[in-house]
């Protein structure tokens, strides 16, 4: 695709599916590439399959860019490699590294990388920032864990860091910036696996089920009091509601439940993802988490969701879930947080539909490797903990045990007879 790089395009372009470039009419070479997650970056191509990032364009205009595009082709033509001179010049430190080389490279490359990102900016520029890429060391990291432990940090929150580091410096190692990896030997905190996961008890899932219908007719009420008032001042009326959706937080959250798919995979889902005749969804292996495409069957709830959202936005093109100027939605957080306060939801949060979808099925008697198919684990390890959601189904399946009163011993017949006149026999 080619057009003009200019504020019109940058401010027009929409995310897709898939990241895609255009390039510049006007300099060849010059082009700006757009990921899934909206992170937009400028490019330049000096020779062939060969490429230096220029900056994102949250920081650079398109004039500024194109300057730069200009006088690194200019350098070209007198012998100069942009790709030499800037590792030569600007990547010595942790922070020139993560700034120059890494940060671009994970934006560009990884779904989550402006997350990634922001945590490496977070957790080590401060401390480490300033220090050469060659001076890092098990030793000075493992301090940093200690403190980061001591002040009450979870360690599986501080295991999320580690791996974002060694990631970075696994790449500064492929990129021959230091020899060997520093944190190579460095292991990981001891984590609960198996510690308690958060999911919605029926009354909770009934409560929240609840909580957005009444959402759903407040925003109704709103809109036809608005075109009310519109109307008496000879205002065009804007579309009803009627049989379909108020916005997206009702079927992203019914989806949500019906699928376990994660928030990020929900985000990017496509229509070209969802065959509707054949009730199945498919999760994309370069959007999903574990990069391998899994299918997931639709079931009523989940079908009728996807229908009446289409019949809503009258769109069967494109991302499915867009914010009101037509981009890729990027959080619901605030909208989720508020519908949680009116259903009376305490300690929840949108990753724990995911959570509830798995103990679910748990809990309907599905096999754990079902449950892990249709999680897109890449390990059964994982979904083992969903078998430890449901308690009070263990607690059933030991009752079994216990004998009928016609073959238990007379003793324990004794026993239960005492504890049932004082009303504290339960029944398996």
């Amino acid at each position: 695709m080619q057009a003009l790089i200019g504020n019109r395009l940058i401010t027009s372009l929409k995310t897709d599916a898939k990241p895609y470039e255009i390039r510049d009419t006007k300099l060849k070479g010059f082009m700006v590439r757009l990921q899934p997650s909206g992170a937009m970056s400028y490019i330049l191509e000096y020779a062939r399959g060969k490429r230096v990032t220029l900056g994102a364009t949250s920081v650079l205009t398109p004039a500024q860019a194109r300057d730069m595009a200009t006088d690194i082709l200019a350098d070209v033509v007198k012998g100069g490699d942009p790709q030499a001179d800037k590792k030569a010049a600007k990547v010595d430190t942790l922070k020139a590294y993560l700034a120059h080389e890494y940060g671009p490279w994970v934006e560009a490359h990884r779904k989550d990388g402006k997350a990634t990102l922001a945590r490496l900016t977070a957790c080590f520029v401060s401390e480490f920032g300033d220090k050469k890429l060659s001076e890092l060391n098990a030793w000075i990291i493992e301090k940093w864990r200690s403190n980061r432990l001591k002040s009450g940090i979870r360690p599986a929150t501080v295991n999320r860091d580690l791996t974002a580091i060694k990631a970075a410096l696994s790449k500064a190692v492929e990129w021959r910036f230091i020899p060997a990896h520093p944190l190579a030997d460095l292991k990981p905190s001891k984590v609960d696996h198996a510690g308690k996961v958060r999911f919605l008890s029926d009354d909770e899932e009934a409560s929240l089920l609840q909580a957005l219908n009444e959402r759903e007719e407040r925003k109704r009420t709103e809109r036809d009091n608005g075109n009310q008032w519109r109307q008496a001042r000879k205002k065009t009326a804007l579309p009803s509601f009627t049989g379909q959706y108020a916005d997206h937080l009702m079927p992203l959250v019914i989806l949500a439940l019906n699928t376990g798919m994660r928030r990020g995979e929900l985000l990017t889902l496509a229509w070209a993802d969802i065959d509707l005749p054949r009730a199945l969804l498919t999760v994309n292996g370069d959007t999903a988490k574990s990069g391998k495409t899994r299918h997931i069957p639709l079931n009523t709830d989940a079908t009728a969701a996807l229908e009446t959202w289409q019949q809503t936005t009258g769109q069967a093109q494109g991302l499915i879930f867009l914010n009101d100027e037509g981009k890729q939605l990027a959080s619901v957080k605030t909208a989720f947080n508020r519908l949680l306060a009116n259903a009376g939801i305490e300690n929840f949060r949108f990753h724990d539909l995911r959570h509830t979808f798995a103990s679910k099925l748990v809990m309907a008697g599905v096999d754990l490797n079902t449950v892990r198919e249709l999680l897109g684990h890449s390990d059964i390890k994982m979904t083992l903990r969903y078998a430890l959601l449901a308690p009070e189904h263990k607690a059933l399946a030991v009752a079994r045990l216990v004998k009928p009163a016609s073959t238990a011993p007379a003793d324990l017949t004794a026993y239960r007879q005492k504890k049932a006149a004082n009303g504290t026999e339960t029944k398996a």
